[in-house]
């Protein structure tokens, strides 16, 4: 099982306040639109390996 880690994340109102707005906009938590956001980003860096079955969906 994938456990997740918690951790402490301090951010400017103003950013917290569009990170709400674009979450909701995207049926998701704002936990879930970091993660999504993060993971976009590893991709894009080539710092995350993308799964077989994200492969297969894109």
């Amino acid at each position: 099982m994938n456990k997740k880690k918690p951790f402490v994340l301090r951010l400017q109102p103003e950013m917290l306040s569009a990170l709400e707005q674009w979450a909701q906009d995207e049926f998701r938590s704002v936990n879930g639109q970091i993660e999504s956001i993060l993971n976009d980003a590893l991709t894009r860096a080539g710092r995350k390996k993308k799964s077989v079955s994200e492969g297969e969906n894109q």
